[in-house]
């Protein structure tokens, strides 16, 4: 059995698979030589990322492909059913990158509430010469604690920035398109637990009504979950993360509230137009900006290479 990890794989991760007696192919090869590459070097395992495609002529063309593995937990770069039809195994690891990516969800939420994003900015440029004047403009600041905390998704990753909120003393709001109750469970350094029944609507309005901070953390979608008649909806001066997918939200419209100030501050990790945003966000100073970077964390990459080297194994002794 051969691996080729194209977007990359922890050392963790490729030194379970050496011990295991499996080959790695740890390459970088672009997409538009990716065909030939996995056929000439016999590839039996390919693992992506985000980076790399797998679509329908890929499966197609390379019959000895037997395991296609995403790090992470969205599938959308990958033809999921048609790989299943072909008789291909399908693997990722859907919480891997979750704590990583709702702490990523804070720290723009505090950012935004604590103006950090301007004022780091603005401090090398202006801080030797309008000192006092920066301190009076980044003094409207909010605490988090006692602020309703609006979650849309509930999977690995909204239970993730819930449990956070709440550890924080955020009152919790969850929306999904169907009511479902979980029990999340907060684990403190003493080995003590604190276990949380959470119930989620899926009332929009009511939920838009009282949300002070909004997180989105759903799969891709195919139209917007935020647009002009949810922005309208929403209590003025709230503050938005985006750690989702890009396209959830219409950045345009986003615009134009953080402008009318019915947004106070927003955040982006995805963009509708990656790898190139449209500068009016670039631009933008009340954007707190990262380059889709939500699961890329030391931590994260070491869990995902072991989630996905374990799986490998375990097909390869139902195959053999």
């Amino acid at each position: 059995m051969k691996v080729l990890a194209n977007d990359g794989i922890s050392a963790a991760g490729e030194q379970v698979l050496k011990n295991a007696g499996i080959e790695m192919l740890n390459h970088r090869v672009a997409q538009n030589q990716l065909i030939s590459f996995i056929n000439e070097h016999n590839v039996t395992v390919l693992l992506v990322r985000s980076a790399t495609k797998v679509r329908q002529d890929l499966i197609d063309a390379c019959p000895g492909l037997k395991i296609i593995g995403r790090g992470g937990i969205g599938m959308d770069n990958i033809d999921v059913e048609y790989a299943i039809e072909k008789g291909l195994y399908i693997i990722n690891t859907p919480t891997a990158s979750s704590k990583s990516v709702a702490e990523l969800v804070f720290a723009h939420f505090f950012s935004l509430a604590r103006f950090l994003h301007e004022s780091n900015r603005l401090m090398p440029l202006e801080g030797e010469t309008h000192f006092d004047a920066m301190k009076k403009s980044f003094s409207k600041a909010y605490e988090l604690s006692g602020k309703t905390l609006g979650v849309i998704g509930f999977g690995s990753i909204g239970q993730e920035v819930i449990k956070m909120g709440i550890s924080l003393g955020m009152k919790i709001k969850v929306l999904t398109r169907k009511p479902k109750t979980e029990v999340l469970t907060l684990k403190f350094f003493d080995g003590q637990t604190v276990s949380f029944e959470i119930t989620s609507d899926n009332d929009m309005d009511a939920f838009l009504k009282e949300a002070d901070f909004i997180s989105i953390n759903t799969p891709k979608t195919t139209g917007y979950i935020i647009d002009t008649p949810q922005f309208e909806k929403m209590k003025d001066g709230v503050y938005i993360v985006n750690t989702a997918r890009g396209g959830v939200i219409n950045e345009v419209a986003l615009i134009d509230f953080i402008e009318s100030e019915k947004v106070a501050g927003a955040a982006l990790d995805v963009f509708e137009n990656e790898p190139r945003p449209e500068l009016p966000l670039l631009m933008n100073p009340a954007l707190s900006l990262s380059p889709h970077i939500g699961g890329n964390t030391v931590d994260a990459q070491e869990k995902i290479g072991i989630e996905l080297a374990e799986q490998i194994i375990k097909i390869k002794e139902t195959i053999q």
